[in-house]
């Protein structure tokens, strides 16, 4: 069987990137050399982007990157001169889903020989995702991972000027880029990046190769980032984190938080922050009584807890119980009336007995959740849980789900019937996708509404009476 030679490129390594080693963070500020800034004149990009709300910021960097080296962006994948796939490493079946969208992309690489083909995000941070590309997909031109997207204009150099692909994954503990253009995905609500990386190493997750250590951005940075959204006229701001709880943990000159930071923007003139996503491990009664004090800072919070088993939540690694977990809960609807919680639940973790799920229903009707996302267990390469026993056929963890998915819709329904007959506020996002008559937006409790009114109201917070709740949104009525 041949050999292929990697020795050229920088290739991901799982056990390096396991590694913490507690060196400092270094901070840098991109700058866009001017040999880059004409690279991209009459060219065209079309960024396709998978996961999560990470991606979502990662890929308005790119694009922030590749309009300032002349690119315009194209809703036609076939205009396209650079086509980039960020990608999801959480599941297996996201994996999929790129490399089949990478089948189907061969033909526009045959028709249009000025395409280069990029595969970024988490999936290049996976070693044998590496080598799937270089030895599978020839014609992928470009791929790097989540630690490098800075380097974005020359590796679009390399890849034009030289005849070889390029291939640079870092296998790393990670740093901070500040200063990165972007390109916002709303007007009206922004993605506001605090920190990166996760140390938590929860058994089945991939996040903590993909996406390096906890590193948190100075303060002064995101309150400085914040305020320019403020001065564009953004309503809404989302803090980004892996895990936000543990951000300001890796400072060793200042003593700063989370609660800290949520405190500061509290005083902001901004109409509403959010912030996702947040471990319960690291929720502490500080940041619960900053968002006691409402004003700007929604009533709404997506608090993941995976399993209602002690036993199954020690094989994932997630360091709290059940009842820590219900002692948060409890907590958050004494200092915050009414909020609304949302969280994720895995089925059919390896070695989840049926008493280990039922204990997992009874949290859900414990906690009375709004909301959550619900999967069946996917092993992930080079994870511990990947290696774990599982006896559990796929059929019984199909039947566990749609049990759980059953109880998890009612509560769907019981948190949006609260609102029958009252007034909300909705931050107007746009037209609905499915009905074109209808605008769309938000409640502070992070509930879909739909009403009929003009357009001139996108961007701008209404009242809206509630005359109908439904399981996955509100209808209502424009009140003046």
């Amino acid at each position: 069987m041949e050999t292929k030679d990697y020795s050229k490129y920088f290739m991901p390594n799982m056990q390096d990137a396991r590694k913490r080693i507690n060196r400092y963070t270094n901070v840098y500020k991109f700058t866009l050399d001017e040999e880059y800034k004409k690279l991209g004149q009459n060219r065209f990009y079309y960024i396709k982007t998978y996961g999560c709300q990470g991606n979502n910021a990662d890929s308005e960097k790119i694009a922030g990157i590749l309009e300032a080296m002349g690119y315009q962006e194209t809703a036609e994948i076939e205009k396209a001169n650079v086509l980039l796939l960020n990608t999801c490493a959480i599941r297996e079946n996201a994996e999929m889903r790129v490399f089949g969208e990478l089948g189907r992309l061969k033909g526009l690489k045959v028709k249009n020989k000025d395409l280069l083909i990029g595969v970024c995000g988490c999936m290049p941070q996976e070693e044998n995702v590496v080598k799937t590309l270089y030895e599978k997909f020839p014609y992928v031109d470009l791929v790097f991972g989540t630690h490098n997207i800075h380097k974005l204009p020359q590796y679009l150099r390399d890849a034009y000027f030289s005849q070889d692909r390029v291939i640079e994954v870092y296998s790393q503990e990670g740093d901070i880029v500040e200063e990165i253009p972007m390109k916002r995905e709303h007007q009206v609500k922004a993605w506001v990046n605090i920190m990166y990386g996760c140390d938590e190493f929860c058994t089945y997750c991939i996040v903590p190769y993909t996406r390096g250590k906890e590193r948190s951005r100075r303060p002064e940075d995101i309150i400085s980032e914040v305020k320019e959204l403020i001065d564009l006229g953004y309503q809404e701001v989302t803090l980004l984190g892996q895990n936000v709880n543990a951000y300001g943990k890796d400072f060793v000159d200042i003593e700063y938080t989370f609660a800290d930071l949520l405190a500061d923007l509290n005083k902001l003139p901004i109409s509403r922050i959010r912030f996702t996503t947040s471990h319960p491990r690291d929720l502490d009664d500080r940041t619960i009584e900053v968002m006691s004090r409402g004003g700007n800072i929604m009533p709404h919070l997506h608090l993941p807890v995976q399993s209602g088993s002690n036993t199954v939540l020690k094989r994932m690694n997630r360091k709290y119980t059940k009842e820590e977990y219900v002692e948060k809960v409890k907590k958050l609807k004494q200092a915050v009336p009414g909020i609304s919680i949302t969280t994720d639940i895995i089925v059919g973790f390896p070695g989840e007995t049926n008493e280990d799920f039922e204990k997992t229903l009874e949290l859900v009707k414990e906690c009375e959740f709004e909301g959550a996302f619900t999967f069946i267990f996917s092993p992930r390469e080079g994870t511990p849980a990947s290696r774990y026993e599982d006896s559990t056929p796929m059929e019984e963890k199909k039947k566990r789900l749609y049990r759980l998915n059953e109880i998890v819709n009612e509560g769907y329904l019981k948190g949006n019937k609260r609102f029958e007959g009252e007034v909300v506020e909705v931050l107007v996002e746009g037209k609905s996708d499915k009905n074109p008559n209808l605008l769309t937006g938000y409640t502070p409790h992070n509930k879909l509404v739909n009403f009929i009114g003009d357009e001139f109201l996108i961007g701008k917070i209404v009242k809206v009476k509630i005359d109908k709740a439904f399981t996955w949104h509100l209808r209502g009525k424009i009140v003046s």
